[in-house]
């Protein structure tokens, strides 16, 4: 399929990738997105791609001439409803094309008492991607009433997506690089690690270097990009580890640089 592979080249840099999501607005608006055009032009040149939702992208003035690759996210849900895990499609791949996509992305909660709802939309929505050549990227995790996010667990969802079909996968990383090795050898596409709550900057390059000597192929980090008081900064680092496989020593050097850069700070 050669337009799949075209635009899997604008997100897969010589198979690593640094994706931003900023597809969490419509589940709780966090601190941070109030204008994700600034975001984008602070990132832009430096992460290879971002994840919007398809109002975002629809109304931004940055994203026209953007860079970075667009990935256009299909799946919702708020945290204001009886099961926020029920995630639900609410746009479609041709919209996303109509849109400027390079690819899309689903969210499925493995485990979730809506589970078999969302494998049915999600294998529905691989064949639609494939009649188009757009990439699939699945967020896979394992996430219900009763379901512990572990080893096993992160491992089954990751092999749910790669059976179904996905092109990439985002799933949780496990906290060890002898653990995540695990997780990369249960499917034969590119595995990104979610960056999850916001931490401490170390932490993550820590992690984000562990999960890249385990297999992964990148990393998908969104409240510690967005919520950084420099997303330019933070992103600057986590390249210098995903591309240019630097120490965590050489890339939280970059991160001297916040005071003195003028940094984009996130207002409270």
């Amino acid at each position: 399929m050669l337009g799949k592979k075209r635009r899997l080249k604008r997100i897969l840099k010589d198979g690593k990738t640094l994706i931003v999501p900023m597809d969490h607005g419509i589940t709780k608006p966090p601190r941070g997105l109030e204008n994700i055009d600034r975001i984008l032009k602070s990132i832009d040149g430096i992460a290879d791609a971002v994840v919007l939702h398809k109002g975002i992208a629809k109304h931004s003035c940055y994203l026209p001439n953007a860079e970075l690759g667009l990935i256009v996210h299909l799946s919702a849900s708020t945290s204001l409803s009886k099961d926020p895990n029920d995630k639900k499609i609410v746009t479609s791949v041709e919209n996303a094309i109509s849109l400027g996509a390079d690819a899309v992305s689903v969210h499925v909660n493995i485990g979730s008492e809506s589970e078999a709802e969302q494998i049915v939309e999600m294998g529905r929505i691989v064949e639609t991607c494939d009649s188009y050549g757009m990439p699939l990227l699945a967020m896979m995790y394992a996430r219900g009433k009763g379901v512990e996010k572990n080893v096993e667990t992160i491992k089954h969802a990751v092999r749910v997506g790669f059976e179904l079909g996905a092109d990439i996968i985002k799933t949780s990383y496990t906290g060890s690089m002898e653990s995540f090795m695990e997780v990369v050898k249960i499917a034969q596409v590119p595995i990104v690690v979610a960056g999850g709550s916001k931490t401490d900057d170390i932490k993550l390059l820590e992690d984000v270097k562990n999960a890249m000597l385990a297999g992964a192929a990148g990393v998908a980090i969104g409240r510690n990009v967005f919520q950084h008081e420099n997303p330019r900064l933070i992103v600057k680092a986590l390249r210098m580890i995903i591309h240019e496989d630097a120490e965590v020593c050489e890339a939280k050097e970059i991160l001297k640089g916040v005071m003195n850069e003028g940094a984009l700070a996130v207002k409270p």
